[in-house]
């Protein structure tokens, strides 16, 4: 007979995670067995009926979200179990239920997860880490908004996420020094959220931020028939975005106020570690000119025609490429990649293409805009930007926009509404995500830092959005009305 003791870890029941296991579960199995939905009805009196496929959808969405949330397994678990429902309930085949697993999107973050390893490996990381807090010094507040300024400024030259990437072990760096270990602390929370939520904010004011930006410009051409230039976006967007990332810095001030409001010596062992580091060695520089020759040619994607062919994942997997190849990584780096982050937005790719080709997205669209369609013209742009903030954290923020903007800019001219005015509103709010580390690759780059939960992410993104939608509705209402963009029409019928 064995005598072994089980510990209080071995013999407890984790109530909390079964219980909400089981909500994600019920939802699914009460969506997805109720009888069918009525159609949603644009203003034109167009039906959009919920096909048994779209109830599905929207039943894997909703366990997604919860499991999500609540991290009852792991974040890449739950991305698993996104593609086993849609083949297991026929929502959609398995082939490509599982295919969005390796689009293209995904593996533009594992290149630039790859690229964040190499800036930690070649000492590059520490080398700007240092500089940086020679300049900002001791104070954690300055720490706060060296960061976010580093950060704001790179997402307008490169991509949100390749931003981050880089950042990430910067930061590390930065929190190595502040003389907790690595255990969890307010500072490291607003250190990491913060530089996951300013890439967000810092990525809407130019068309090199995201992806999101060039297609919705497209989109809305194609719509409204009106051309917006990479410049004009840019002197709207840039007083917006600047002022959510002076915002952010505040607001994390506030509820991640850092437990000691300086770091004493930090300024002179930043210097004395930077002295140590030498002269910067050949293997950095080689490391800096791939990442910035990749980074360069995708920054020039948007003026250069001939680049604009070439996929921007096909230009920065090259990096990756060339880093085996000269020797910067090897075979154990590769074991190295956060799988769980990878997985987590192969999920979130699956569950985002299920709800766009299903049309159950558009189904949600429909049925929240036209609450609006009697409402004030402030209102129903509101409504609107809300509507795409949430969606946003679930699915592409390209999809969010796609689904949303023909059925607004129906609505729009029957309540004096400038078209602009809703592609502008909805770039913003496309670009922030603050509730789910499924919303934007920033997220869940900062949540490998463990320095929080997905819940506790959550909690924070919950007055940061709202925080958010003041800032947008201050834009519609006075920022953009003074620079000159038209945010009025006249209403037809009169």
């Amino acid at each position: 007979m064995s005598n072994e003791i089980m510990t209080p870890e071995q013999t407890s029941f984790d109530w909390k995670k079964y219980m909400f296991l089981s909500i994600g579960l019920i939802l699914f199995i009460i969506v997805y067995y109720s009888p069918p939905w009525p159609d949603a009805i644009d203003p034109l009196g167009k039906h959009f009926p919920l096909s048994r496929e779209a109830k599905g959808a929207i039943a894997v969405f909703l366990l997604a979200g919860t499991w999500w949330v609540f991290e009852v397994v792991p974040i890449g678990v739950t991305s698993i179990t996104i593609g086993v429902l849609q083949a297991l309930f026929l929502i959609r085949p398995a082939k490509v239920a599982f295919k969005d697993f390796m689009d293209p999107s995904v593996l533009f973050i594992f290149a630039s997860i790859v690229i964040g390893m190499v800036f930690t490996k070649t000492g590059l990381t520490k080398r700007l880490a240092y500089k940086m807090l020679t300049v900002v010094g001791e104070r954690t507040s300055m720490i706060y908004l060296g960061c976010f300024l580093v950060t704001g400024v790179l997402t307008h030259i490169m991509a949100h996420t390749a931003v981050a990437a880089t950042i990430y072990p910067l930061l590390l760096a930065v929190y190595a020094l502040y003389g907790e270990g690595n255990k969890p602390t307010k500072f490291g929370k607003g250190l990491f959220i913060g530089m996951a939520y300013v890439a967000g904010a810092g990525s809407i004011v130019t068309l090199l931020g995201a992806a999101r930006g060039a297609v919705a410009l497209g989109f809305f051409k194609d719509i409204v028939g009106k051309d917006i230039t990479f410049f004009e976006l840019s002197f709207y967007m840039f007083p917006v975005g600047w002022l959510m990332i002076f915002l952010l810095w505040g607001f994390f001030m506030i509820v991640c106020k850092p437990e000691k409001k300086v770091i004493p010596g930090l300024r002179e062992k930043a210097s004395q570690l930077a002295s140590e580091q030498g002269p910067i060695t050949s293997r950095e520089i080689v490391a800096a000119v791939i990442i910035f020759a990749c980074i360069l040619v995708m920054s020039l994607r948007s003026f250069v025609p001939a680049l604009q062919v070439i996929d921007k994942t096909a230009i920065i997997l090259i990096s990756t490429i060339l880093f085996f190849i000269v020797g910067i990584l090897d075979i154990d780096d590769l074991e190295e990649i956060p799988w769980n982050i990878i997985l987590l937005f192969a999920g979130a790719m699956s569950i985002g293409f299920c709800l766009w080709e299903t049309e159950a997205a558009k189904w949600m669209a429909v049925n929240w805009l036209v609450l609006f369609q009697e409402s004030s013209g402030f209102i129903f742009i509101m409504g609107m930007a809300f509507f795409v903030m949430l969606m946003t954290n679930f699915i592409m923020n390209v999809a969010a926009i796609a689904i949303s903007l023909p059925v607004a800019l129906v609505i729009a001219p029957y309540l004096g509404v400038a078209p602009e005015v809703i592609l502008f509103s909805s770039l913003v709010v496309a670009g922030m995500p603050f509730l789910l580390l499924v919303g934007a690759a920033p997220n869940a780059i900062a949540y490998d830092s463990k320095q929080f939960t997905t819940g506790e992410f959550f909690l924070y993104g919950i007055p940061a959005s709202i925080l958010l939608l003041i800032v947008t509705g201050l834009a519609v209402a006075v920022i953009w009305p003074i620079m000159g963009m038209p945010v009025s029409v006249p209403v037809i019928g009169n």
